[in-house]
């Protein structure tokens, strides 16, 4: 699941402190997302759901529709 983060990332050229920027966060804090140390909390994942303009469910990995 938490590969999808780095891909929709990657795909458009961003870095992880470039994304924890926009989320007001340290880039080792967004790192941990990525890596699935640590879960993502929902308001997180609503504003990287609305970034990306994909669903919650894509990124959780319960659909392949983005």
């Amino acid at each position: 699941m938490y590969k999808r983060f780095r891909d929709l990332r990657e795909d458009r050229d961003l870095t992880q402190k470039q994304i924890a920027q926009m989320l007001g966060m340290s880039q080792t804090g967004y790192s941990k997302y990525e890596t699935g140390e640590n879960d993502i909390p929902t308001a997180i994942l609503i504003r990287l759901a609305d970034f990306y303009q994909t669903s919650t469910d894509y990124l959780l990995g319960r659909t392949d529709e983005k």
